[in-house]
């Protein structure tokens, strides 16, 4: 960030492509639909260019770049909390091949049902992530999918850290419990 403050652009390129997938997870998880998730890692990387001067280095660019992104989706979820209806961009299932065109591929009925489970239970997690309280998924996706220390997180979400930690536990009891009936299925996919 330091040598993109300088004028060095191509320091700019490093950091995107850094950043730009663990951000795109992490959007993907809050704002739940890839167009949004799309959209808001451009916004992110447009307010990183936009605000790069007010970047002070007492901070890491990560907790910095995180704290954009917590923001733009706790605005985005709000304008999307004032819909009166669902977004058309939203998906009805998971993505990816039917039933039908997995078969048709020469795959084994023990693949497919593999694979239909390996379904079933990707979207049950994801449910049960959506399902938690704001504050404890937000915690959640910021440790799994961003894979950020607790620290920055307090930082980012402006939470002191023993807290962070408390909404981690009651995110992984309330997963935990959701998840309870598919232990023996996640035990079979192995």
């Amino acid at each position: 960030m330091l040598r993109f403050q300088r004028g060095d652009v191509s320091a700019f390129s490093e950091l995107v492509q850094r950043h730009k997938q663990p951000l795109y997870n992490f959007l993907l998880r809050q704002l739940r639909t890839r167009s949004a998730a799309e959209d808001g890692l451009q916004d992110v990387f447009l307010r990183v260019v936009q605000s790069a001067s007010e970047f002070k280095h007492e901070a890491r660019f990560t907790t910095w770049v995180y704290t954009i992104a917590r923001n733009m989706c706790i605005d985005q979820l709000r304008k999307m909390s004032l819909r009166n209806h669902d977004s058309l961009d939203r998906p009805v299932g998971e993505d990816g091949p039917s039933l039908g065109e997995q078969t048709s591929d020469g795959h084994s009925r023990a693949s497919v049902e593999r694979t239909a489970t390996s379904d079933e239970l990707r979207v049950r997690i994801t449910q049960a992530v959506e399902a938690l309280p704001e504050e404890q998924r937000e915690v959640f996706l910021l440790r799994e999918a961003a894979n950020l220390p607790f620290k920055e997180i307090a930082e980012i979400t402006s939470t002191p850290e023993n807290t962070v930690k408390s909404r981690m536990r009651y995110a992984l009891d309330r997963l935990q419990e959701a998840l309870n009936e598919y232990e023996d299925v996640a035990r079979s996919l192995r």
